[in-house]
């Protein structure tokens, strides 16, 4: 009997007793290639040397320093290197443990701005339903993952929510993209007004949302239009770049690839590639200068706020995507593992789309492929694909309440970036592999 309170209470999973490069083996020496990255974390792979060397220099020298009483220089140095390749004003990087606290962090940076710039009615926070933005109290009612929320509902913030940006189940058939970007917009618009624009303090997205709905890209101009919203009612634009920045869709932040610059933006797991818990919000500069100004500080914070051993971590595993040149390798590789995904699955029947950016890619599965029809939810089909990868040695993310928070399924793949194409080939030939076997499963029941 295990002691560990695990996700599932069911029983306890498999036991990982080591690493190395691209798998995680268990405890009966059976190697899993880790095509997730755990959760999208594992940016540079497990055990990467460079990484370690780093680790184990900085716990010699300095392993803890309270951020109330000290700064270190591994904070001080991976806050020059975010701020110095970040595109737009981003003048300042506070640091958390997490995805979660990022976002949570973000949301009080908001609130304090406009209580520090005399607008104290500024309380409320926008964000779009499947959207994912944490399991804090403060993030999990901004977020609108419905089946994560409906536990603690009674004891959330209030958040409030419009559609989310999502071709593939959101665009009518009469419509344009024009046409339905257009029609976002306008809701987005009707919610600040309906709540007044007095009252928002931020809009909350993902660029590329993950874990919710699978790696979906907005429409093209779809947050260009948004910045010019949120700008017109004054209201701060926070993108959560937490699953899908640093380095993941194939440039550093990305915001990049949207010709915006928002005024918050979170980033985590692949910050530190999950050699330690790093995350870390930034901000720009008319922000900091209100708090400066103001009261003087920023009523927040935590035990482990800029760790110095995380902080190395992450400044190692940012210098290994830098002097590797992997950015350029989550472009091609992303798009070749992405093109051999689509061709694979193609003549799959419970496969109803495939997409993504860079390196991070979404299965979306259907039991109908021209109704768009989800399996019933308690089918879990995502769940059975997850466990027949397993049984072929492949990890993926897997996730249902795709299209509402309760019926639907999908998967991500989203490996290390310094994936080649023989690696790439052979997450395809297990992934396929694996989809029909849970497809055979279904229908042997059926």
């Amino acid at each position: 009997m295990t002691h560990v309170m695990h996700r599932s209470m069911s029983g306890t999973p498999p036991l990982a007793v080591s690493s190395s490069g691209n798998f995680i083996f268990d405890s009966t020496g059976n190697p899993i290639f880790d095509a997730c990255g755990g959760a999208a974390v594992s940016s540079v792979g497990h055990g990467h040397p460079k990484v370690l060397e780093a680790m184990h220099g900085q716990i010699d020298r300095l392993a803890y320093a309270h951020s109330s009483f000290f700064t270190s220089e591994p904070a001080e140095k991976l806050a020059d290197f975010l701020t110095s390749n970040c595109p737009g004003t981003m003048s300042h990087v506070y640091f958390t443990s997490g995805g979660s606290e990022s976002v949570e962090t973000a949301l009080k940076l908001a609130r304090q701005y406009f209580v520090e710039t005399g607008q104290p009615s500024r309380s409320k926070f926008i964000a779009r339903f499947q959207s994912y933005h944490g399991n804090t109290l403060g993030a999990l009612g901004v977020g609108g993952n419905m089946w994560r929320r409906k536990m603690y509902d009674p004891i959330l913030v209030e958040g409030h929510h419009v559609s989310p940006c999502y071709v593939y189940r959101g665009l009518r058939s009469f419509e344009t993209i024009e046409q339905y970007t257009d029609r976002l917009i306008s809701e987005a618009e009707a919610m600040i007004l309906a709540l007044g624009p007095e009252n928002v303090a931020g809009f909350v997205a993902e660029p590329v949302v993950g874990a919710t709905l699978g790696a979906v890209s907005a429409t093209p101009g779809y947050f260009a239009r948004l910045r010019e919203i949120c700008d017109r009612h004054g209201v701060l634009l926070i993108l959560d770049e937490v699953m899908c920045g640093m380095g993941r869709t194939g440039t550093l932040f990305a915001y990049e690839q949207e010709d915006i610059v928002p005024d918050i933006v979170t980033i985590a797991k692949g910050l530190g590639g999950g050699y330690a818990p790093i995350g870390a919000v930034m901000i720009r500069s008319k922000i900091a200068d209100a708090i400066r100004e103001g009261t003087g500080a920023f009523m927040h914070g935590h035990t482990y706020n800029g760790h110095p051993l995380a902080c190395a971590a992450a400044m190692a595993v940012q210098e290994v995507i830098r002097d590797e040149e992997l950015l350029a390798n989550v472009k091609s590789s992303g798009k070749y593992l992405q093109d051999q995904i689509a061709a694979r699955l193609a003549e799959i029947g419970c496969v109803g789309d495939v997409r993504g950016r860079g390196l991070f890619v979404g299965v979306e599965f259907v039991s109908d492929k021209h109704n768009k029809t989800p399996f019933a939810p308690e089918i879990k089909f995502h769940s059975l694909v997850r466990r027949a990868a397993l049984a072929r040695g492949l990890a993926i993310y897997n996730m249902g309440g795709t299209v509402d928070g309760r019926v639907g399924d999908h998967l991500l793949v989203a490996p290390a970036y310094s994936i080649g194409r023989a690696e790439a080939d052979m997450i395809v030939d297990r992934l396929g592999s694996a989809i029909e076997a849970a497809q055979q499963e279904v229908a042997a029941h059926a």
